[in-house]
């Protein structure tokens, strides 16, 4: 099985010079087989493929003979990484490559020859380099890229096969259901609710200060330069917090249960709210989910998405019954059924997970006893497993089919959040 290990690297100043040589020859190396690319395409119509680009690397050494002070296998690991970038673009993956500049993140990628002693990486054409292994690092070693961020911080991702098999994915055990929000970041279905750290409202401040030193400096100098590295440390402070939050509950999440589902946000289309981007931005949704989905797959427990048009909020767990509207300052409503009060956040983790176990339970006909072990009654699945479908219009919208009564908005707050 695959697994990543980051560490953090020291380079001394000659070994920063080297690296510096090398993120700069690579990145020339980037631009130049894009441009090449672009200009073949309007010309012949064809593109070129990264293989073949690939071959121009010992002409392109005999014009610039800097660009051999760099490791030869992390120049062709360019151009293998342009056509992967072209790939996903095809494929509608990613957005069309850009070209990199000498400002911001910069890194390389060694695909082999890469070694670790104590506390060293042993880098080809840098040397031994001081790091902080914090983690086993047992098996063969395939690929390390080593970055470098705006505060001149040095990482090395290390990726490599421990040799193990991954585990299977097994339903029985504790199944649960996560509804993201704003004024909780997380609420599960067995009632727990997780508050937003709003980590950066706590350095908004200082970060202002700091910006606004950046503004006064003249472009060029080095006063600027230095005010820059000020400001790229609050961001980079910000996004630690941010991580060390997201890391520590979603572990949390993955060990205490066996089958985890979630929604299926759809995040870029949310941040075009401008009243909200500012706060989906900062929570980190996407960043939690993929989180939990790599943990999960590497405990052999289940992650399940739900589509993102299922009523969650709008459903009554007890009876199912779909109320036709309850706009997002509707914290609590009664169901005109059953007459049940329901907490909007806490209804809506109770649906998914129930929409989780049952797309599961219809994927496969022997996993509905096994979610029975987990604390499911067989009732219970049964009516998950028929729960209807949602209908929806030619548009894609979730069509209502009742209407919410007065007596349903009995516990309302006020305006402006939302969950």
């Amino acid at each position: 099985m695959l697994r990543v290990v980051k560490v953090r690297l020291y380079p001394d100043a000659q070994q920063q010079q080297s690296l510096a040589r090398a993120f700069g020859s690579c990145r020339w190396l980037w631009n130049y087989f894009l441009n090449l690319m672009n200009e073949t395409y309007k010309e012949t119509g064809k593109g070129l493929s990264g293989y073949e680009v690939k071959k121009t690397i010992p002409q392109l050494k005999k014009e610039h003979e800097w660009l051999s002070l760099t490791y030869s296998q992390c120049l062709q690991q360019v151009c293998l990484n342009l056509g992967v970038a072209f790939n996903n673009f095809f494929e509608k993956r990613a957005r069309y490559p850009k070209f990199k500049s000498r400002h911001g993140k910069q890194s390389i990628q060694y695909p082999q020859n890469v070694k670790i002693a104590d506390n060293q990486l042993i880098l080809p054409k840098i040397g031994k380099v001081s790091a902080i292994i914090h983690r086993e690092i047992e098996g063969k070693i395939k690929t390390v890229t080593i970055t470098k961020n705006c505060s001149e911080q040095y990482f090395a991702a290390i990726l490599f096969e421990d040799g193990k098999k991954k585990p299977e994915s097994i339903v029985e055990g504790k199944a649960i259901g996560i509804d993201l929000g704003l004024t909780h970041f997380a609420i599960t279905s067995d009632g727990s609710k997780f508050d937003h750290p709003r980590i950066l409202n706590k350095h908004e401040k200082n970060l202002k200060i700091k910006q606004q030193q950046l503004s006064r400096k003249q472009k060029g100098s080095n006063n600027r330069n230095k005010a820059r590295k000020k400001v790229a440390r609050v961001h980079r402070k910000i996004t630690n917090c941010r991580e060390d939050f997201l890391h520590k509950l979603s572990r949390r999440i993955v060990n205490e249960s066996q089958v985890i589902v979630v929604e299926n946000l759809h995040v870029k289309g949310m941040m075009q709210n401008h009243c909200l981007a500012k706060s989906i931005q900062q929570v980190g949704w996407g960043m939690f989910c993929t989180m939990l989905k790599y943990k999960a797959e590497n405990e052999g427990k289940i992650y399940q998405e739900v589509d993102r048009f299922f009523p969650s909020s709008k459903t009554c767990h007890v009876c199912l019954n779909q109320v036709g509207s309850l706009p997002l300052d509707i914290r609590f409503w009664t169901c005109e059924k059953c007459q049940t009060k329901h907490d909007r956040d806490i209804n809506a983790a109770i649906n998914l997970r129930d929409e989780g176990l049952r797309i599961l339970t219809s994927g496969t006909g022997d996993k509905a006893m096994k979610c029975g072990l987990g604390g499911f009654p067989h009732e219970q699945l049964h009516q998950e497993a028929c729960r209807p479908e949602v209908s929806r219009s030619n548009r894609g919208r979730k069509k209502s089919t009742t209407v919410l009564s007065v007596g349903q908005e009995a516990h309302t707050v006020p305006s402006g959040q939302c969950g």
